[in-house]
């Protein structure tokens, strides 16, 4: 069984030995029960993994370990972005968490026009502290050692933009023709690709998409919801890319 990875502030990885404290430490200590001897990882979220063992458990929040080694992790290439549009109740969370877990690189949340959820203005930070917790939890949880991005949110001429900047960029569309495992990715820059709401794109997003150099593609024969296709388009991107 592999070594469980805990995140700790940057800059810490450079010494010996390292404290483990705070949430982090609290959950390594009472939750995981680790003791003395047990083998752990630590990692900054930037790609610095440190494989460590455990030499010292303080009180219920607190652990020391002896670094073994280090590695350092450069950012995949192709970098692979999903937009997403906000889903509706926890599925945005559950979006967040799978496509942590397969490897996306930054997730931008998009409020479409029909998009059933609405983030306020007074409950942004709010939301975004929601997506941003689960992308932690779950990049430890799959133990990759670069947290994705996950920015404020955008709107439609912003999505346009980062499409027309992307080395390819890509829409799901229930009704286009050109199916995505078709597609030959670039080997560099970012692999921009958009998911609509449960209600679709409209028409005027899908010109303006288009417009900014998107291909429409069409993931398969059945119609996901909004909360797994990015997954799914992002498990066929990153077997065409080569990263899987």
């Amino acid at each position: 069984m592999t070594a469980p990875v805990f995140l700790t502030e940057p800059g810490r990885l450079a010494a010996d030995r390292v404290v483990l404290d705070g949430p982090e430490g609290r959950h390594a200590v009472t939750v995981r029960r680790l003791r003395p001897g047990e083998r752990v990882d630590l990692t900054d979220g930037a790609g610095l993994l440190a494989e460590c063992v455990v030499t010292e458990v303080s009180g219920k929040d607190r652990l020391t370990v002896e670094v073994l080694s280090r590695q350092a992790h450069e950012p995949p290439r192709p970098r692979l972005v999903v937009v997403q549009a906000l889903p509706k109740g926890d599925r945005g969370e559950l979006a967040v968490e799978t496509m942590t877990e397969v490897g996306v690189d930054e997730i931008v949340p998009w409020q479409a026009a029909r998009c059933v959820t609405r983030w306020r203005p007074d409950r942004v930070d709010k939301a975004l502290d929601r997506w941003r917790s689960t992308a932690r939890e779950a990049a430890k949880q799959s133990r990759r050692p670069r947290l994705p991005e996950i920015p404020g949110p955008a709107t439609t001429p912003q999505v346009a933009a980062r499409l027309s900047a992307a080395s390819c960029a890509l829409v799901l569309h229930e009704s286009a023709t050109t199916p995505l495992r078709t597609v030959q990715p670039p080997t560099d820059g970012d692999i921009v690709i958009v998911v609509g709401p449960e209600g679709g794109l409209t028409d005027e997003e899908l010109h303006d998409f288009t417009a900014a150099g998107a291909v429409a593609v069409r993931l398969g024969p059945t119609v996901l919801r909004t909360s797994t296709a990015g997954t799914a388009a992002a498990a066929v991107l990153l077997t065409l890319t080569g990263r899987w």
